[in-house]
């Protein structure tokens, strides 16, 4: 790997002085620079996008298109074991997972690479000798700030759409995890993609992030992170009355009815919350488990945490790796305080695994934690922690869960567990969420709309759909009677 990262505006590397550090969250060493932007870097930024946009991309045939982000997806699939030893070294993350992140990523631009093609109007008879017809036209240059989870699949999930749909891209990734997104970049370049449409500028979201989002040269905003920096970066759009994107932070709840399979529902609910290590939106954190049930399944969830394998991140046989900072380890920590404060029952997990390789003794890694005797009001229960904690709580009938799982500011993810095919259908639809899953914990597939209600935001990504995101809609009217016009009768 390189051990300096320079920003890409207009199709070159660029650097004005100012770096900052990115380190590996397994062991706590720096692993390389990075270039920081100045909001003048921004602004050099936006206006290649601007000149692009209207020079050449929404001038590209959408069959070139195609092919172009084809040959994104070519170049991500050679370089696939790059791409993760990449991602691994930068966010700690434990590899089986990333291996499923950098191929999704790859589907992701061959999903929209299809759709380009398949952007229509629609033609309708607005009245007699009036025929109205609607154009689907690029909304132009488009911010996209994403996060340090998912670095390279987040980035993914936004160029993508942006591009098929004839946008201009100005890419801001976390500053914590900027490493694979700059090599996106680079590798839409390499693909053939001009100068100009994909631009990436690096540093603080505080400045470059909110710089962006209020830029009066953008027109659009898609923003991935917690719920409150997305409330400053949606204020900073509504400026300039921008479209925006907002996909927020959740508190996922993961039901358990008492017709379960229960060795199905362990497994799954352990994978639900634990992987990527609990940092991620959809985590199902808390988990309603039924009374008649609750006794087995908790034993068996409990055990089965005990033996997840915590370390290495490029060991492929570990299924847990490290948080991604120091200080995301004391959230982590305080919140599992908070919770025992609050008369919450610390069955496995609260500490830091011990036995850990020296070379992983300064790394971010918290066992996975399991908090019962829980209440939905608890802060535990409420607010998002984003790392390794579970907590539990026991219920007793169906209506009753549906309003505890629908209680909570936020609206992304629910699973289901149930062999009644009725009452899956029954819940779903009552369920508060953008998205349910039943008998699986997988959220996202291309193709698939993902995203959320309440304050998890508004839109949906990764979906068709989401070209309507980057696309306005034109209506034409064509007057086609041989009589001539006159209204006034004049």
């Amino acid at each position: 790997m390189a051990e300096h990262y320079s920003m890409i505006i207009n199709g070159e590397a660029v650097d004005t002085g100012e770096t900052f550090a990115v380190q590996n969250p397994a062991t706590g060493e720096k692993i390389a620079t990075v270039a920081q932007a100045s909001l003048a870097d921004v602004d050099r930024a936006v206006e290649a996008a601007r000149a692009a946009f209207h020079g050449v991309w929404k001038k590209t045939a959408p069959a070139k298109r195609t092919r172009l982000l084809m040959k994104v997806a070519e170049i991500m699939r050679e370089k696939m074991r790059e791409l993760v030893a990449l991602e691994v070294l930068n966010t700690g993350k434990a590899v089986s997972g990333v291996i499923g992140e950098v191929h999704q990523a790859i589907e992701d631009f061959e999903f929209y690479a299809g759709a380009t093609t398949k952007i229509y109007g629609q033609t309708y008879p607005a009245a007699p000798f009036v025929l109205n017809y609607t154009l689907k036209e690029p909304v132009g240059v488009c911010a996209q700030i994403i996060p340090w989870n998912y670095p390279l699949m987040m980035a993914a999930w936004k160029i993508a759409p942006a591009l098929a749909a004839g946008c201009t891209v100005v890419l801001k990734p976390a500053s914590l995890t900027p490493l694979t997104a700059v090599k996106l970049v680079e590798i839409c370049h390499e693909a053939g993609i001009p100068p100009g449409v994909v631009n990436l500028v690096t540093g603080p979201g505080a400045s470059v992030g909110a710089y962006l989002a209020e830029h009066p040269g953008v027109d659009k905003v898609a923003f991935t992170g917690e719920t409150e920096t997305g409330k400053s970066i949606l204020a900073g759009a509504a400026k300039t009355i921008k479209k925006a994107t907002m996909e927020l932070g959740g508190k996922s709840p993961n039901i358990v009815f008492p017709d379960a399979d229960l060795e199905d529902a362990v497994n799954g609910s352990i994978w639900a919350v634990f992987t990527s290590t609990g940092q991620t939106c959809e985590a199902r954190s808390r988990l309603f488990v039924h009374e008649d049930v609750y006794d087995e399944f908790v034993a068996k969830f409990v055990e089965r945490t005990k033996s997840l394998r915590i370390g290495d991140p490029a060991d492929k046989t570990m299924h847990v790796g490290s948080l991604i900072s120091r200080k995301q380890w004391e959230t982590v920590d305080s919140y599992v305080k908070i919770g025992l404060g609050e008369g919450a029952e610390l069955l496995c997990g609260g500490a830091r695994p011990e036995g850990l390789e020296e070379e992983f003794a300064d790394g971010h890694f918290y066992l996975p934690t399991v908090l019962a005797n829980v209440h939905n009001k608890m802060r535990v229960a409420q607010e998002e922690i984003f790392g390794p904690v579970v907590v539990i709580i026991k219920y007793s009938t169906e209506r009753e869960v549906v309003e505890l799982a629908n209680d909570t500011i936020y609206g992304l993810a629910a699973t289901l567990w149930t062999k009644d095919t009725a009452r899956a259908h029954r819940v779903a639809g009552q369920l508060q969420t953008g998205i349910v899953t039943v008998n699986h914990p997988y959220t996202a597939f291309p193709g698939t709309p993902f995203g959320g209600s309440k304050q998890t935001g508004f839109g949906r990504e990764l979906a068709f759909e989401t070209l309507n995101l980057y696309t306005e809609t034109k209506s034409v009217l064509v007057y086609t009677s041989d009589k001539p016009v006159n209204p006034f009768g004049l």
